[in-house]
Parts: structure tokens; sequence; C-alpha cells
């Protein structure tokens, strides 16, 4: 397809571009051509505007997820690692297969399979084909030029696939908060962050207090009434819990409590029995609960590696099910983080038709091979992690953990930083910083 558009926005030059990949790379090889059923991997190119005559290396972000687009950046401080990878790269920013402008999946695109052809159908949107993917786009649009990785949150999943997979094409990879756990486990993963679940949740009522009542308040009435939000979809308790999703950010104890601060309509919105609940509230708990159409489908299967022992089984829901103050009954009310549940597949309009799917997937042992565990021993390719020590959603002893069995890794573990650290001007400078003076990019620079 070639070059689609190319243009400016503030302080970056834009270059749109998109390529045909085989829907299913089983006997495919990447670079090489391809026959049967293909998808469009859709990704930009930004550069500095005063930079797009140099002869830079390049650099491929690894957006976090699943089921994320790249970036849309309104300057190089929007997201504020451009502003210093831009320096130094050609940036590629990729919409990762089924996301964004590449071949995009959505509730329209499973509503018309049934059980077993939806589950086919996703699991080719799991991280073995998303690497391959941009491993076909290096070897066909890059003149297969070795490339230096960042990779935020899942993205950092997708670093290890790609170490794992192709290692000769990575010059350096960089990681922020993206260091999963190998050999992997989704019930391990939510063993550890139901625990960072429920201490977010006792910080977060130290710091407003009045906000333990109103969370009270709204789901004893909630218990016996769901409200629906705009959109339709019933408000339920297990729903409101969900808005402890963006705990793992900064400012979300901020966001948090001015949503809960305009709940109530009537008087002056103080936490009332018998206040009706706002309009601003609803469209603000149906906005703060949103996510990606392949968010949620694909959330517990970024843990599938292979062959599985046993199925995943909604591994989220087991574990909860063995702690009960994250009950609906129990007061104070715990939030829940990146976690997914079978309620959701069935109160939630826009993941219904996905119900199937996920319900097959997760009785499923065979997914694609995603690390090689002796490949990662053996590596070679610089790689420097930023590790949360607080995340909420990447558990840092368990990242510690991989990383002590990855060759030629470093970690930066640090506090000062949520999950999205990545998104200030300070991580990935550090991170590039502390590579040049170890040589790491010698090559490149």
């Amino acid at each position: 397809m070639g070059l689609l558009d190319e243009y400016y926005l503030p302080g970056l030059h834009v270059q749109e571009h998109a390529i045909d990949v085989p829907l299913d790379w089983t006997g495919h090889v990447p670079g090489q051509g391809f026959n049967g059923p293909s998808t469009t991997l859709f990704y930009r190119v930004v550069d500095a505007p005063e930079k797009i005559h140099a002869e830079l290396p390049l650099l491929i972000f690894l957006q976090g997820g699943p089921g994320g687009a790249g970036p849309r950046p309104l300057s190089p401080q929007s997201d504020g690692w451009i502003a210093e990878a831009i320096k130094h790269f050609r940036v590629v920013l990729p919409d990762q297969r089924g996301t964004g402008r590449s071949a995009r999946v959505d509730s329209n695109t499973i509503g018309a399979m049934d059980a077993a052809e939806g589950a086919h159908y996703l699991k080719h949107f799991l991280a073995d084909s998303i690497v391959r993917d941009f491993e076909h786009l290096r070897r066909t649009q890059f003149a297969g030029s070795r490339w230096v990785s960042l990779g935020q949150s899942y993205g950092g999943f997708l670093t290890l696939t790609y170490l794992s997979l192709f290692p000769d094409a990575l010059t350096a990879s960089f990681t922020t908060g993206g260091i999963p756990h190998v050999p992997a486990d989704a019930t391990e993963v939510y063993e550890h962050t139901f625990p960072r679940m429920e201490r977010k949740t006792e910080q977060f009522y130290a710091r407003y207090p009045q906000d333990r009542a109103r969370l009270a308040v709204l789901a004893d009435r909630l218990s016996a009434d769901p409200l629906p939000l705009p959109n339709g979809d019933p408000l339920t308790v297990e729903r409101l819990q969900t808005i402890g999703s963006s705990f793992g950010m900064k400012p979300s104890f901020e966001r948090v409590h001015w949503l809960l601060d305009e709940a109530f309509a009537a008087g002056d919105g103080s936490a009332s029995a018998s206040s009706p609940i706002s309009d601003e509230f609803l469209r603000g708990v149906e906005s703060a609960t949103a996510s990606h159409p392949l968010y949620w489908p694909l959330q517990e299967f970024i843990y599938a590696n292979g062959e599985l022992e046993r199925p995943i089984d909604w591994a989220a829901q087991r574990v909860r099910d063995t702690m009960p103050r994250f009950s609906t009954d129990a007061r104070p009310l715990l939030l829940t983080g990146e976690a997914v549940f079978p309620w959701m597949f069935e109160q939630e309009k826009q993941l219904k038709p996905f119900r199937g799917a996920v319900e097959t997937m997760m009785q499923d042992t065979r997914f694609g091979v995603i690390y090689d565990e002796g490949q990662l021993a053996r590596n070679e390719v610089p790689l420097r992690a930023a590790v949360y020590f607080d995340d909420m959603y990447v558990d840092s002893s368990l990242s510690l953990d991989t990383l002590s069995r990855i060759g030629n890794a470093c970690a930066w573990v640090t506090n000062e930083f949520e999950h999205d650290g990545v998104h200030g001007a300070t991580v990935f400078r550090r991170l590039f910083d502390e590579a040049c003076a170890n040589g790491d990019l010698q090559a490149m620079f």
C-alpha cells in the first residue's frame, strides 16, 4: 500500500503507511511472500521536522494493552518520551493488529462468528502474531535494519517475545512497567495484584476519607437497584468497583475523588441514601470504565504461552472468589484494578458479542509460543527495564525474578512513578542516557 499520507503536527513530521500481513502466521516467514487470508498493519513514522533528511536509527514503540493502538501525539511533549526519542531516532508507531487503523476488530467483527470461530480468530491477535507482524515490517519496509524497541506495559511482554523469537532484529530494548513473569501464569499474577488493589483502595480512603461513605452509599443503592448508564449498560456494584482500574496511574486518586464528588444530585451533593445519583456521575463512570474492544477479551490470554497445563478458566475471578473482602456486599467497598470478570460479558453491550469466544478460549490449553526461556537466558541484546516498585498491574517482585534470568538485562527500580511513568519526560531519558553511558548503543551513535 505504501505511503498513505504525510503531514506535520506541532513539532513533528508524520508519515502514514500500511502493509498487508498474514492473518495466520502458521507456515509463513516474516519478510517473505505469503498466500491466504491477510490483515492490515498500519503504522506511522514520526521525526523531528529539522531531521527528516537525517540518517537516524529506528526506534519501534510497542504499545501497552492488550488491544491498544499506537499513540496519537498532539506534540512531542504530549507523550513525554517522544520528545526525547525524536532527538535520536526515527520513531515507528504501529497500531497492533486489530487496533486503530490496523483492520480494527470490535463487537461487529466477532458478532458475526460463532463461539468456536470467534475463539480461533481471536487467538491470531496475541503476541506471537503481533511480533511477527513487526518483524515482517522491519524486513520489508526498512531494508532489514536493526532497530531499538521501547515497550510500555504490555509492550514489555511483546519485547520478551521479540527477544525470544527474533533477537537479531534488535540493537537494544527498553521496557517501562512491562516485564512479565516467565514462566507465565495468570493465576499467579492475580494472587500478587489483588492484594495491591486492596492496598491502593486503603491508600485512597486514607487520603479522601469522605469517599469511603460515598462509595458505601452508592454500593448500597446499586445493589438494590442498578442504574442505566448513558449507553444503556447497567451500573452494578461490580462495575462501580472497576473505577479502581485507574489506581495504577497518576493522578488517579484525584480523578476518582472528583468523580465521586459529583455523585449525588440533591442538596449540597453530600452522600445521601435518598439523593438521586447525578447524570454527570453516570457519564463519568461510563467513560472511566470503558475500554478498547480487545482489551478485556484478550486480557488473560496474554499470559498463555504454548501448551498450558490447565485452562486459564477466568483466573482473576477464581482468585477474587478466595478473597471475600472484595465482595460487592463488603464495606468498606474495595475497588478492583486491571482484572477481567465473566459478568463483563453479560452486562456490557460492547463485550456481549465476545462472550462465546472468550468462554471457549478460557477452556483452551493450546496457544502460540511467546517466550523461549533458553533464548532469554542466552540473550545478548541490551535490555534496560524501568520497574515500578508499587506497580498495581505488573508485580515488581515477579518482574525482577524474570529479569534475574535474562541475559544482559538491567533493572532500574523506582517508586517515583506509577505504571504510566513513561508518558512523562523523565523515564525514557534516564534509560536512554544509561544505555549510552554503558555503550549499549555504541554501534548506532
